[in-house]
């Protein structure tokens, strides 16, 4: 007998309990553990970084999670933070993110880590995210990646010891040190 995998869309997505935080990623769905201190710290250090930047330059807007992102029908992302620039404005609604960003942030934790670095990178690069960042607290770095020819190239790792560039907000610099 053959498996039959069921196919989960965003009208599926929005009958699910609200208690527990999911992603639905190519018609699969997964349940998203409670992100940790640690995690919610660096995820606020970061947001608060970007905001400044992007608000006192009138670039555009920065969201943390939960807050679907929605691309198709079949995929619903949760990231860590977003970017979406002045000019892709038009894909922020009342009740999500229906596009991709121009940035997407995603913070490791044991429970996620696979997902952020595989199936979320391929999915990222599908739908035309211009920069995502991978952020490892266990390590203390950033690798920050570029989308050039419908892939991800590293456009650098950073530490506390090197600030943060982004290929995209290119007058960006985030001391890590204050960030970890």
């Amino acid at each position: 007998m053959s498996e039959v995998k069921i196919k989960f869309t965003y009208e599926d997505y929005l009958q699910l309990p609200e208690d527990k935080r999911y992603e639905i990623i190519e018609g699969e769905l997964y349940m998203v553990p409670s992100p940790n201190c640690s995690h919610q710290t660096i995820s606020q250090k970061l947001f608060l970084a970007l905001h400044d930047h992007i608000t006192s330059r009138g670039l555009g807007t920065v969201f943390y999670a939960p807050l679907d992102v929605v691309p198709s029908e079949e995929n619903v992302i949760q990231p860590d933070l977003i970017f979406i620039s002045r000019e892709r404005s038009y894909i922020i609604t009342d009740k999500n993110i229906c596009g991709m960003p121009d940035l997407v942030v995603e913070i490791l934790s044991p429970g996620t880590a696979y997902r952020d670095k595989g199936i979320k990178r391929k999915l990222y690069a599908k739908y035309d995210v211009k920069e995502y960042w991978i952020v490892d607290p266990d390590q203390r770095m950033v690798e920050v990646l570029a989308l050039e020819g419908g892939e991800f190239l590293s456009a650098g790792v950073y530490t506390e010891k090197t600030p943060l560039k982004s290929p995209i907000l290119t007058e960006l610099g985030v001391d890590l040190s204050k960030v970890f």
